[in-house]
């Protein structure tokens, strides 16, 4: 499972450090994709085939459908750590993201999230004002 926040830069080559706790579960190739929220998702290649079954099961004969597999499935590049633990981001990712300089790399279950610092903090601080609100109409805490 990943969890946790990393304040990470990306290179003028489009290269960032994935951090040290994540690469194992990573694993030596995974998928980069553009996500919600201006951020890209990063999924371990099981993942990726389970989210992959899902979208392959959607119908096709639906607008909404054809319109977000192609956003999802059109940017979406295997990758590979090199030898310093660094993935290179595709550039049509990083303009999608805003990624220039400063990122914030979160853990979030089963995949990992990249997001421009300056989105992340924006995305943040709007959330959390909502967030006891969101977590008592989606979650059961009486554990």
């Amino acid at each position: 499972m990943f969890m946790g926040e990393h304040h990470h830069n990306i290179d003028d080559k489009g290269r960032m450090i994935v951090p040290a706790k994540f690469r194992d579960e990573l694993g030596s190739t995974f998928v980069v994709t553009r996500g919600m929220d201006k951020c890209l998702f990063v999924y371990p290649e099981p993942e990726w085939k389970i989210l992959e079954d899902k979208l392959k099961n959607l119908p096709f004969t639906k607008k909404d459908a054809r319109a977000f597999t192609r956003f999802f499935f059109s940017g979406a590049a295997e990758c590979e750590l090199d030898k310093q633990g660094r993935v290179n981001i595709a550039s049509t990712l990083r303009k999608y993201a805003g990624l220039e300089k400063e990122c914030v790399v979160i853990g979030v279950s089963n995949r990992v999230e990249i997001w421009s610092k300056e989105v992340w903090e924006e995305y943040f601080a709007e959330s959390e004002e909502s967030f006891a609100e969101i977590a008592e109409g989606i979650v059961d805490f009486d554990l």
